[in-house]
């Protein structure tokens, strides 16, 4: 009886079940809990709750542009599930050089605002309702912010962390054809699309899109305040010339096939498919070319001054969309 009684207790459980395995969700692991969706809700309100307390730099997708029934034209993005709507005067949209001086300033802010859709914007929340869960953020807020940060020094003097000649990285937050639109720690920047890379594009959409970091070289800075601050950046010095290396495959009299970038007073700027820019001042066909078509080229001068292959159109091969 007594060897029954020790037997037995050798598989006695070394320890009593948890009441999590009893209650609730029974998981696989029975000290481990299961949150339900309200809890995991409201674990992840309490975040912004935190982020708004301690006016944490907070960073979404800008998902939409929206007028809403108050009149208000908000951009709209979302944060741990949460709608975020931003008035459109707290989006800080720099609006020089888009062009449109004389237009109204809502309209020109709803118009940048639109193609940065997808662009990855910061912000800083300024208010919240506990009750209906919505809240409004602010850009504006988060942007001066940063740009205390990074172009500022410290109390003690010491340099700023962003300035002339640092390699830094940048968002891209909106593309057109002839220039690229960059958040610069804070700083909206337009460049260039030919300051963006070494090869000559027909559109910057070739090479660059919404949503991508990119590396530039700080060329300026002039900044009195947090409120106003300009910089000035290209993307070609961060990047290795590969232009005098592919003008060695050029050869003078050779033909090559290229695409026309441009077309400005007469005179044709091109991509050769060897990954070389080439100019023609003239070409030898019954009909003008025109930009984006597929050419046939002949190289007649290397320029080595200007790391470009000049020459003469000598045919169409294919009409560009």
């Amino acid at each position: 009886m007594e060897e029954t009684k020790k037997a037995s207790g050798a598989f006695a459980p070394e320890k009593e079940v948890p009441r999590a395995a009893l209650d609730g969700v029974l998981t696989i692991d029975v000290d481990s809990r299961v949150e339900s969706m309200e809890e995991q809700e409201d674990a992840r309100w309490h975040q912004l709750l935190n982020a708004h307390r301690t006016r944490k730099i907070l960073t979404g997708e800008l998902g939409g542009v929206e007028k809403l029934e108050s009149g208000w034209v908000v951009a709209v993005t979302y944060f741990n599930g949460f709608r975020i709507i931003i008035p459109m005067n707290e989006m800080m949209i720099n609006l020089n050089g888009d062009g449109r001086e004389n237009a109204d300033t809502l309209n020109r802010q709803t118009r940048i605002a639109n193609n940065m859709l997808g662009c990855e914007i910061d912000f800083i929340i300024k208010d919240l309702d506990t009750k209906t869960k919505s809240v409004v953020a602010s850009r504006k807020d988060a942007m001066l912010k940063k740009r205390q940060m990074f172009y500022f020094a410290d109390e003690d003097g010491t340099q700023p962390m962003l300035y002339p000649g640092r390699m830094v990285q940048a968002r891209v937050i909106a593309v057109a054809a002839k220039a690229v639109r960059l958040e610069v720690f804070g700083v909206e920047v337009s460049v260039r699309a030919r300051d963006m890379a070494w090869e000559w594009m027909v559109d910057a959409a070739e090479k660059f899109q919404i949503g991508d970091l990119v590396l530039v070289t700080v060329n300026e800075v002039r900044a009195k305040s947090p409120d106003e601050i300009s910089v000035s950046v290209d993307a070609k010095s961060a990047t290795a010339n590969i232009n005098k290396d592919n003008l060695k495959k050029c050869h003078r009299q050779g033909k090559y096939v290229g695409t026309i970038t441009d077309v400005y007073k007469g005179t044709y700027f091109i991509r050769l498919d060897i990954g070389v820019n080439a100019v023609a001042h003239s070409c030898n066909m019954p009909s003008l070319p025109g930009k984006r078509d597929k050419i046939g080229f002949v190289v007649t001068r290397i320029n080595d001054n200007y790391e470009v292959a000049e020459g003469i159109i000598t045919r169409l091969i294919k009409r560009g969309a």
